[in-house]
This record gives C-alpha cells, sequence and structure tokens, in this order.
C-alpha cells in the first residue's frame, strides 16, 4: 500500500495561524485548530489525506 500524499497546509487558502498558544494552527474549511498542522490531525482521524485543499491564490507580485 502506498504512504498517502501529504498536504502542505501553509499553501492552502483554508489555513490560518490562530492566538490560541495551546491550538496555534487553524483550518477555515473543517472548522477546527490544533497544535499539530491540521492536514496531519485529518489524516491520522480519517486515514485519508485532506481533500479541501485549494492553492492560494497568487499575489500580484507574483502574477505573470
Amino acid at each position: 500500500m502506498s504512504e498517502p500524499r501529504r498536504v502542505d497546509c501553509t499553501k492552502c487558502r483554508h489555513y490560518y495561524i490562530t492566538w490560541d498558544p495551546n491550538f496555534p494552527r487553524g483550518c477555515r474549511s473543517f472548522g477546527f485548530k490544533s497544535p499539530a498542522m491540521p492536514s496531519l490531525t485529518v489524516l491520522y482521524s480519517s486515514g485519508k489525506p485532506c481533500m479541501s485543499f485549494e492553492p492560494k491564490p497568487l499575489k500580484a507580485k507574483d502574477r505573470p
């Protein structure tokens, strides 16, 4: 069986940093905060990689 693909939350539009020192990482799509990366929490909870990943929109300086 192949290893599930890893999702980089820092590149996802749903990822955010919280003000809570105990739960510093959050996912707007799933509506939770976590001490670990949200994609790892989803993987450990469901056994499947995050299906809500959406790349962040390009910033004006990065557009062609």
